[in-house]
């Protein structure tokens, strides 16, 4: 029974998700606006996330290389091993796929926060009174973006991890930078390039998406995702209110009268 249950709400969500996806994959009714929120959130996602893969890659080519180095150091190893690793290490599996990972959790909380506080605050419902397709508004630049700077955040990657390797090799004497450059030549495929962009380009896509969903469909906030009514019970009343009710005679009867909309919290007499 617990599996069918679990079973049942995975699909729910996995149907819900399409559904928005197909929401969010529309045509933009205007191009311009597109434009600016893509041009916005290729900025917000990718460029202010240079920092971060700069030293993230350029500490983890150093210690790769390092690394190979030390664990390799044999007489029957080639000298251009250690280089020959660094770049198979950093093209195939660090910039395409662990630096990836590593943004998701910059760039999916970012994404997340952003669309959750836009409906918790009801600003999407507002876009949906307006007409507007808020999925295509909101999601679709964010993903668009996202799938674009990506590639070029991979390859930065990779050249930063290269640079930290040579770092390693011209600072740290770990080893001469002619064996480092030859291996860093040897057997090279450019496939493998092209195979890193093109993971990127997936990862890009669910780094971005699923936030997104996520984002749209929180519940939650200070009263349900709702603010708190403002005829509660612990506010006080504000001198509006104060000169409403002296000004207000104790037999009035309208429906407008602030008598009727606030229930005297403060227990005050009309002077």
């Amino acid at each position: 029974m617990f599996l069918i249950k679990l079973l049942r709400n995975w699909l729910t969500t996995f149907g819900s998700y399409l559904f928005l996806m197909g929401r969010s994959f529309s045509r933009p009714e205007r191009m311009r606006v597109f434009m600016k929120r893509y041009v916005k959130e290729m900025s917000q996602l990718g460029v202010d996330s240079i920092g971060i893969v700069l030293l993230i890659s350029f500490f983890i080519g150093a210690v790769i290389c390092i690394q190979m180095k030390v664990n390799i150091q044999s007489p029957w190893m080639p000298h251009w091993v250690t280089g020959y690793v660094t770049r198979e290490i950093m093209l195939l599996e660090f910039s395409s796929s662990i630096m990836c990972l590593i943004l998701a959790g910059k760039v999916g909380s970012n994404i997340a926060s952003e669309i959750g506080t836009m409906r918790v605050t009801q600003q999407i419902d507002a876009l949906d009174v307006m007409g507007v397709n808020s999925a295509c508004h909101l999601i679709l630049p964010k993903i668009m973006g996202l799938v674009t700077i990506m590639p070029f955040l991979v390859i930065f990657s990779s050249t930063m991890g290269i640079v930290g390797a040579y770092a390693t090799a011209y600072v740290g004497h770990m080893m001469s930078p002619e064996d480092l450059t030859s291996g860093m030549h040897h057997a090279f495929n450019s496939w493998f390039m092209w195979m890193s962009i093109i993971k990127s380009l997936f990862f890009a896509f669910i780094i971005s998406a699923v936030p997104s969903y996520f984002g749209y469909n929180v519940e939650g906030g200070s009263v349900n995702g709702r603010a708190a009514p403002w005829r509660s019970a612990s506010r006080r009343p504000t001198p509006w209110c104060r000169r409403a009710y002296s000004s207000c005679s104790p037999t009035c009867s309208s429906p407008n009268c602030c008598r009727n909309a606030f229930p005297n919290p403060l227990n005050h007499q009309p002077s």
